[in-house]
């Protein structure tokens, strides 16, 4: 039986050979991945958001914590919240750009609430007791992070499906705890609108819209 297990930990822990073709595909993937604004209203298969969630549960996490938590959100009350929030910040934020970025900042879509048919929030739990606070001590922000990577995991698995995924950040973190009802201690890390976009590009909408331009790698590395 010993020898068994020892096969069987043998197997299952063999590396796997991704080869040239996996890695071009992989660049090819996260080239194509983009903050998505502007969907289609078809809904998804069914069950695709459990089975995105599935594998966002796969990301690395801060002593094996899996502080994540994800609320689904379906009931129509609850988006209208949410997306009565966003205009309230979005008109302050609009309100704090300087008078030469103002007119820019109008032209641009920031959010997918009102077409996405999926919308999806990701909260921490900080007093998780999973991982025993391993690598918590010195950077308790690490739980944080942790929930940022399961989001990008869900990004990518989406992408790969040909589902769009688009990251609303302009929202009160507190007033979207407090319209979704969740734990106290649960800290609001990002507000997801999921669903097939309505066209695909390589280029980011904000490069396209001259907002903003893509640094060079080679910008923000240094070495010591």
């Amino acid at each position: 039986m010993k020898a068994q297990i020892q096969d069987s930990i043998a197997a299952t822990s063999k590396p796997m050979n991704f080869d040239d073709a996996f890695r071009a595909r992989l660049r090819d993937l996260l080239v194509w991945r983009r903050d998505v604004r502007r969907f289609r209203r078809e809904t998804l298969p069914p069950g695709t958001v459990e089975r995105l969630i599935q594998l966002a549960c796969l990301a690395p996490s801060v002593g094996l914590s899996q502080p994540w938590r994800f609320v689904i959100v379906d009931d129509p009350a609850h988006r209208l919240g949410v997306r009565k929030n966003f205009e309230s910040c979005n008109a302050a934020a609009l309100a704090a750009q300087s008078q030469q970025r103002a007119a820019a900042y109008a032209r641009l879509k920031l959010a997918g609430l009102d077409d996405a048919p999926c919308h999806l929030a990701v909260f921490a739990d900080p007093s998780t007791a999973q991982g025993h606070g391993l690598g918590r001590h010195t950077m308790p922000e690490m739980i944080e992070y942790s929930a940022v990577t399961a989001i990008h995991t869900i990004w990518l698995a989406a992408r790969s499906e040909g589902i769009g995924m688009g990251w609303v950040s302009i929202l009160d973190p507190a007033a979207v705890a407090a319209i979704l009802d969740v734990p106290s201690n649960w800290k609001f890390i990002g507000y997801l609108c999921l669903g097939f976009p309505q066209a695909e590009d390589d280029i980011p909408d904000l490069e396209r819209a001259g907002w903003e331009q893509r640094q060079a790698p080679s910008s923000v590395v240094i070495r010591r």
